[in-house]
């Protein structure tokens, strides 16, 4: 039994605290707001203890682990009081919106050792677990091309839901950090370290807003294999996300996550449940059509919004126990803030992006963002 508690008490929070609730190795105690108020009506809805303070709670409560839920650009601060305080972390994604957040984190996770994941629950998905176990057993050949084709939609009304969102300052950027970090995660799961991207963004629909609410990408990888990247919130009312990977010996897996309306924490269910669009490995075309069913049969038994969630959750309680690495760890989620940084810097740079990133020292425009 671990002693759990919550950092941010937004709308992706109660996801969290619905699956700590339930988790038989959780012992949720405890939430966290800079509001003490804020903090007081969030716990009452779950019997735990409200702090103002994050040391104080941790300590108090002898947390083992929590969970940060702030919006992005907050992510670091929470992260290393809480890790100077003595618990594990688990950062809502991505794990920060600037590279040296990232590394401020994972080398304090480090120097207090303790653990540090990000929350990609996607890759606990069936139809998701099944494209990787194909890669990894070679029945593709190598992984050659990735693509990642995620055509959603956000309107006025969202981004007034909460302060925060829309602005650089605030959100640390449109949809490359909030809607797209799940596909990016899963590219890259899929198809490994990346050697050079080429990227640009706009915003097309959406004067309302300061970030980017659409961004493409060219993508090399270090395995010799070519990728694109098309992601936007411009598209009502959400069309589909998708990500596809085809193999050397010409056969090809993909996973549809995100179909119809795309999730929106709080506001919405999903839509769809996930699966398999795509299989062409020989022999295993006609299973397609099974996996589908299982997979839709077995979406419509569960809350989907927080049954994944506590797959990772779990996840990252049984890493405690058993001393190894959670499924993703703060240098994993590490490469999807580098990616969607790179596409940031092409698009101010013009200019192909070279790996590995290091944050900017000598610049204050976040890295091409503003």
């Amino acid at each position: 039994m671990y002693k759990t508690g919550i950092i941010g008490c937004g709308k992706v929070a109660h996801l969290h605290a619905k699956a700590l609730q339930h988790l038989p190795h959780s012992d949720f105690r405890a939430v966290f707001s800079r509001t003490l108020d804020k903090a007081n009506s969030f716990s009452a809805s779950y019997g735990v203890k409200a702090y103002d303070n994050i040391t104080e709670m941790v300590k108090n409560e002898k947390l083992d682990m929590v969970v940060i839920c702030t919006p992005h650009p907050n992510h670091r601060d929470p992260t290393l009081e809480a890790l100077k305080a003595g618990a594990h972390v688990l950062v809502e994604k991505p794990l920060a919106a600037s590279l040296a957040d990232c590394d401020a984190m994972i080398h304090a996770a480090e120097a207090h050792q303790k653990k540090l994941a990000v929350i990609s629950q996607r890759r606990f998905y069936a139809p998701v677990q099944r494209v990787k176990k194909a890669i990894d057993a070679g029945k593709i050949g190598k992984p050659i091309l990735g693509t990642i084709n995620m055509l959603g939609w956000r309107d006025e009304k969202y981004y007034q839901s909460d302060p925060w969102r829309g602005s650089w300052k605030h959100e640390g950027g449109g949809v490359l950090v909030n809607q797209a970090p799940h596909q990016l995660d899963l590219l890259l799961w899929m198809m490994g370290d990346v050697q050079e991207v080429y990227g640009t963004w706009a915003n097309l629909n959406h004067p309302f807003i300061e970030v980017e609410d659409t961004a493409l990408a060219i993508v090399k990888f270090k395995n010799g294999g070519l990728g694109n990247i098309i992601v936007s919130n411009s598209q009502k009312p959400g069309i589909y996300g998708k990500v596809q990977i085809h193999g050397s010996n010409g056969a090809s897996v993909g996973v549809q996550p995100e179909g119809g309306a795309m999730f929106i924490a709080g506001v919405s269910g999903i839509a769809e449940p996930p699966v398999n669009e795509l299989w062409t490995i020989p022999g295993e075309e006609a299973m397609l059509k099974d996996w589908i069913k299982a997979d839709t049969d077995f979406f419509h038994t569960i809350d989907p919004t927080v049954y994944y969630i506590e797959r990772q959750i779990e996840d990252f309680l049984e890493a405690l126990s058993k001393g190894r690495d959670p499924l993703v760890t703060g240098e994993q989620a590490r490469k999807t803030v580098e990616l969607f940084t790179a596409i940031y810097r092409s698009t101010r740079d013009n200019a192909v992006i070279k790996f590995p990133l290091l944050p900017e020292k000598d610049r204050d425009d976040f890295d091409g963002r503003i």
